[in-house]
């Protein structure tokens, strides 16, 4: 068991209203103090620890990747303000997949271990490259390609802009955009600052439009956190400036050709786009994970399930 379900489920079985009654007053506020100090150093542990694996230079940046298990490649690209293992390896994802696979999940440019650079122009079509740059330095031809949130963002990009390097294609949380989303658009010069100033800014889900589900209190939290404190700012802010580059045109998405899975949780304020990439893609197949939102997909057995049956699939 890996450090994250360890962790939570060490706490799983109190209920700590039935706490409260058992004990005396005095012993209930050492208890509540102790928790105070256990919850939050805990979860500092599990965002702070990473396992070091190796790294390449990416046109001049260096990329940090980790290589485990074998099997046919499968390439794990993460989401915005996190790395590797908190999007892979605290869920079980690489444990579940290095049973069958060689997983190799790398740190996006600006994020973990990798290189950050502050100048806008090393992002975006840049993250896309470091994918392809990765496959080459491990002289990989083709990989099944799976991307969580941003991660799936650049994996349709690289879907869409090099199909020969990509078997399979697995975009969770996340799917089609309009390019011209004004809305949008707007939003990602005030986000931009925002990061440079050192400030936490909501998920970028929050900035799609007022007919998207607004992203839940977890998630907001949780963006908030890792952006003011847990990563370097202007790095990110340069990840979001260039984020528009990764969005894919309509008749690019129906030339794709490859097996193509979609997984969202429903209260996802990313489903709409995720049912739109369904509609356009001829074939993919669209998962939806129930009473599931942006945080907690990842984490749910049966969209880990999914993940491993279809990347199995002949």
């Amino acid at each position: 068991m890996n450090a994250f379900p360890r962790f939570m489920t060490f706490f799983a079985p109190f209920k700590f209203s039935e706490l409260a009654r058992r004990l005396k007053p005095g012993r209930l506020i050492f208890v509540l103090v102790l928790l105070g100090l256990l919850l939050p150093g805990g979860i500092f542990y599990l965002l702070i620890h990473r396992i070091e694996g190796q790294y390449f230079h990416s046109n001049g940046t260096a990329v940090h990747y980790t290589d485990e298990g074998s099997g046919p490649p499968v390439l794990l690209l993460h989401g915005f303000a996190v790395n590797a293992d908190l999007n892979w390896r605290l869920p079980g994802i690489i444990r579940l997949l290095k049973r069958d696979f060689r997983v190799i999940a790398m740190d996006l440019r600006g994020h973990g271990l990798s290189g950050k650079s502050h100048d806008p122009s090393k992002y975006g079509l840049e993250m896309v490259q470091d994918a392809v740059r990765l496959l080459d330095h491990l002289n990989i031809d083709r990989a099944r390609v799976v991307g969580y949130s941003l991660g799936g963002f650049i994996a349709l990009k690289m879907a869409c802009t090099v199909p020969g390097r990509v078997e399979r294609l697995v975009v969770m949380g996340a799917g089609w955009e309009r390019p011209g989303n004004s809305v949008f658009l707007q939003a990602l010069p005030v986000l931009a600052n925002a990061l440079r100033e050192g400030k936490g800014i909501r998920p970028l889900a929050a900035y799609l439009g007022p007919d998207r589900k607004k992203p839940g209190l977890l998630h907001t939290w949780w963006v908030k956190m890792m952006t003011a404190y847990f990563n370097d700012g202007r790095a990110l802010a340069g990840v979001v400036q260039k984020v528009v580059d990764l969005t894919v045109r309509e008749d690019e998405l129906q030339k794709l050709t490859m097996p193509v899975c979609i997984i969202v949780g429903s209260e996802d304020p990313l489903r709409p786009g995720a049912e739109a990439l369904a509609e356009r893609v001829t074939g993919a197949q669209l998962i939806i994970i129930p009473e599931a939102d942006h945080i907690q997909t990842i984490r749910r057995p049966d969209t880990r399930n999914a993940l491993r049956r279809f990347l199995l699939a002949p």
